[in-house]
């Protein structure tokens, strides 16, 4: 039997019928079509799946989708605004923070969430922020640069 699902993803709101195991990031992907939060591992060990739900940063796949019910998803589709990249992702582009891509998008979402929390990390904080995701490319060192950037007011988001 499936349930209602009500919520709002990347300021959109949308209502839903799912079945109450599917977790969220099979939602975004297969139901919304937003296909930029990757699933990688299943296991919550990689971080590819790392949306903002509710001002936090979760892996979608280990989310049931029903427990967004009532909420505000955040996705990496929603980080742009129109053509106007996010500072985070002109900084990813600036830095070759990106590699393969396929961390990218876990690896956006997390450093937002790091710096919506905190908006001047130390170099260990930013460490700590993006501790939970995995990158097998750039070895971490361009993705700190690209944050550091941010951090230090290089990018800057356009109103």
């Amino acid at each position: 039997m499936k349930k209602e699902l009500r919520f709002t993803v990347n300021g959109q709101p949308y209502e839903l019928y799912i079945k109450p195991k599917t977790i969220l990031v099979e939602v975004l992907r297969a139901h919304l079509g937003l296909t930029g939060t990757k699933r990688g591992c299943d296991s919550s060990s990689c971080g590819a799946c790392t949306v903002i739900l509710n001002g936090m940063a979760v892996k979608s796949c280990s989310v049931l989708a029903l427990q967004a019910n009532g909420g505000e998803v955040l996705t990496v589709e929603g980080l742009a605004k129109g053509n106007e990249l996010h500072p985070l992702q002109k900084a990813f582009l600036d830095h070759g923070a990106f590699q393969c891509g396929f961390c990218t998008s876990g690896m956006l979402m997390s450093s937002k969430a790091l710096l919506d929390e905190n908006p001047n990390p130390t170099k260990e904080q930013i460490k700590e922020g993006i501790d939970g995701n995995i990158c097998r490319c750039t070895g971490y060192n361009s993705i700190i640069r690209a944050l550091t950037g941010v951090v230090k007011g290089e990018y800057k988001e356009e109103k």
